[in-house]
């Protein structure tokens, strides 16, 4: 699976509706962040999209990690969020 990349331009609505799609899809998104203004609308993305999954008894769980990745021939340092749906109803037992 390719991981969504998250650019400081990117707009967080529009990103937590893609992730909100795949974790429908695929029961499990990826999302790649480079530098602190990307990560920014990446966490801020991930918050709203939990709001979106929450009515469906979905919590979303995130797994961060660095990753390296190149670009242009250079390699850079990457945040990768790891994001997987969590039924809400397994949270509340003991």
């Amino acid at each position: 699976m390719e991981p969504l990349k998250v650019s400081a331009k990117s707009i967080p609505n529009s990103v937590a509706g893609a992730i909100t799609t795949v974790i429908k899809e695929n029961g499990v998104a990826e999302l790649q962040a480079i530098g602190a203004a990307a990560i920014n609308q990446a966490v801020k993305a991930i918050a709203i999209a939990r709001g979106f999954l929450a009515p469906s008894g979905i919590n979303l769980v995130c797994i961060p990690a660095f990753v390296d990745v190149l670009i242009n021939d250079e390699e850079r340092t990457a945040m990768k969020f790891t994001l997987e749906p969590r039924n809400i109803s397994n949270i509340n037992e003991d």
